[in-house]
């Protein structure tokens, strides 16, 4: 494609897809994108939604997550799947924004992550890095009439990186400050911080993935109330509960934390396996469903305060910790990482305490990271994935 074929006038509309290893639903966002004259961009939104994925849906996703289960048909299908519940979301977003889909020049829609694989392996004498996202971008782009870039991770992986985290790109956009050293905390399934230290480049900034986020909270809930719960919602059953020091001196040995920078994790990790073993524990220690609960919100905290100590604070001390994503609307949770954060002069906040939302966030960064895919320009950050170079990534369906 020649760069003339897409607008690149000041403003323009794009949409954001966006569903993570909670599997919850998808975001979608429309987001007002305008080029500054000093070379940085404001960008708007214009409009979000939550659809819930309904509940048979959900279940055949995760059975895709375990390799065994996950046959070739049981994938193929899902993606097409997915591409048709992504574009419905994208057109109701669109007409709740109050406009036409003639109106949006974009569609960037992350996927779903059924399996992520960064660390090479060797394969017939190649090393091999892969990663699966599945919602079938033509799909999207058939039923709007609206280009569609999805797939964005491999192009990452292809130059050696870890093709995660990519929203640091687009945090470093819109969030960088001249006198502060901000950290951005996501705490989806999984969490992930990105380091933005006070008047830098874009060189300078640095992310990587802490560990859990909610991946092992929900776990844990789905099993202990089956039926009744999928997430504990506002940190009700944490709050009942009390820390086990027993149990989460163990989680806390998990090698993951001490591994070095860069370095990402997921569902493979985190999963059904582990989450397995952690309740075989807790049954031989007699803990109670609260106590678990507690525990477990309490690592996923540790784990952010543990990452700051070992990667961050010597070289980049901070100023604000800035919460996004599912875990900050849990207060426990919140509270657990004031009580690890605040001691070490960092103050915690969450995105809507300074006019965001969290809830939008990532879905925000897609429609960003698509809109500079579109105009040709590399939209990874090397020295936060790994990667050999900068490089253009997503794959375009007209």
């Amino acid at each position: 494609m020649g760069r003339e074929t897409f607008d690149t006038h000041s403003s323009r509309y794009a949409v954001g897809l966006m569903s993570g290893t909670s599997v919850d639903g998808i975001d979608a966002a429309v987001v007002q994108i305008t080029d500054c004259p000093d070379g940085k961009m404001s960008v708007k939104l214009i409009g979000f939604e939550n659809t819930p994925f309904p509940a048979a849906v959900r279940e055949d996703i995760f059975t895709l997550f375990d390799p065994l289960k996950a046959t070739v048909n049981k994938i193929g299908s899902m993606n097409v799947l997915l591409g048709e519940l992504y574009a419905e979301a994208s057109l109701s977003v669109i007409t709740a924004a109050g406009l036409t889909n003639a109106d949006i020049a974009v569609i960037g829609s992350h996927g779903q992550t059924i399996y992520h694989a960064p660390e090479a392996t060797k394969l017939h004498g190649y090393e091999i890095h892969y990663t699966v996202q599945i919602g079938e971008g033509s799909v999207i782009a058939a039923r709007t009439g609206i280009p569609c870039v999805s797939d964005f991770r491999p192009a990452d992986m292809a130059v050696g990186g870890q093709g995660a985290p990519l929203v640091p790109f687009t945090e470093y956009l819109l969030y960088r400050e001249a006198h502060r050293t901000l950290l951005l905390q996501n705490i989806g399934g999984i969490g992930n911080m990105t380091v933005i230290p006070a008047g830098c480049t874009q060189e300078q900034v640095y992310a990587f993935d802490t560990g859990p986020g909610n991946m092992i909270i929900d776990g844990v809930v789905e099993r202990l109330y089956p039926g009744q719960q999928t997430m504990d919602t506002g940190g009700a059953i944490a709050r009942k509960g009390r820390i086990h020091e027993g149990l989460l001196n163990l989680l806390t040995q998990e090698p993951y934390y001490t591994q070095p920078l860069p370095k990402s994790t997921g569902r493979e990790q985190f999963g059904s396996a582990y989450i397995d073993w952690l309740l075989a524990y807790a049954k031989q220690q007699n803990m109670i469903a609260e106590d678990v609960v507690a525990t477990v919100t309490m690592l996923t905290a540790w784990s952010i305060g543990d990452a700051y100590r070992r990667y961050v604070r010597e070289h980049d001390p901070a100023d604000v910790l800035l919460v996004g994503g599912g875990g900050s609307y849990n207060p426990v949770m919140i509270e657990f990482l004031r009580q690890e954060m605040e001691p070490m002069g960092v103050q915690v906040m969450t995105q809507e305490e300074i006019g965001q939302s969290s809830d939008a966030k990532e879905a925000v960064a897609f429609a960003l990271l698509a809109d500079y895919t579109m105009k040709q320009q590399p939209n990874n950050l090397p020295n936060v994935t790994g990667a050999a170079r900068p490089i253009i990534m997503g794959k375009i369906s007209y």
